[in-house]
């Protein structure tokens, strides 16, 4: 696999985590993870494996509706071979029922993927407060980067 197709495969894995948070769907988004998969959530919560991943997420999206995700990827690189790809992310979320996002959730995100076989998996995914302490102008130049996202017709992902 060339560093393109491996680089498209990862950035298509991280849309498609996007997507399953979006629809609220644990099962698929938990599928996306390597049996042996950590999640660090925006609270600082870890859990391990998919199957716990799952169990984690499906109580928090049968309580309450979830934001949704609107992300622009920064970097994605390779780590010593082809097999194993880092990719950061600058996320936001819209809250539902509104048009405006959210400056308090914004988060940088990571990913960690590695191929398993011809399936690439996630290894890690970390999603931390992009807050800025003391910074509130970087919140600002976050949140309108990706406001750009939905005035373009982006939709959240």
């Amino acid at each position: 696999m060339t560093t393109q197709h491996a680089d498209a495969a990862v950035r298509d894995l991280y849309s498609r985590l996007l997507d399953a948070w979006n629809r609220r769907s644990s099962d698929d988004f938990a599928g996306l993870f390597a049996d042996d998969g950590t999640i660090i959530g925006f609270d600082g919560s870890v859990e391990s494996g998919a199957a716990r991943i799952r169990d984690h997420l499906s109580p928090i999206f049968a309580d309450h509706p979830t934001a949704a995700y609107v992300a622009t990827v920064r970097e994605v690189r390779h780590l010593g071979s082809q097999d194993a790809v880092l990719l950061r992310a600058l996320a936001g979320m819209l809250p539902p029922g509104s048009k405006e996002l959210n400056p308090a959730t914004n988060a940088h995100q990571t990913v960690v993927a590695e191929r398993q076989g011809e399936t690439w998996k996630i290894t890690l995914f970390q999603n931390t407060p992009a807050q800025y302490h003391g910074r509130p102008h970087l919140v600002e130049q976050d949140t309108a980067e990706l406001g750009e996202l939905l005035t373009h017709g982006t939709p959240p992902r």
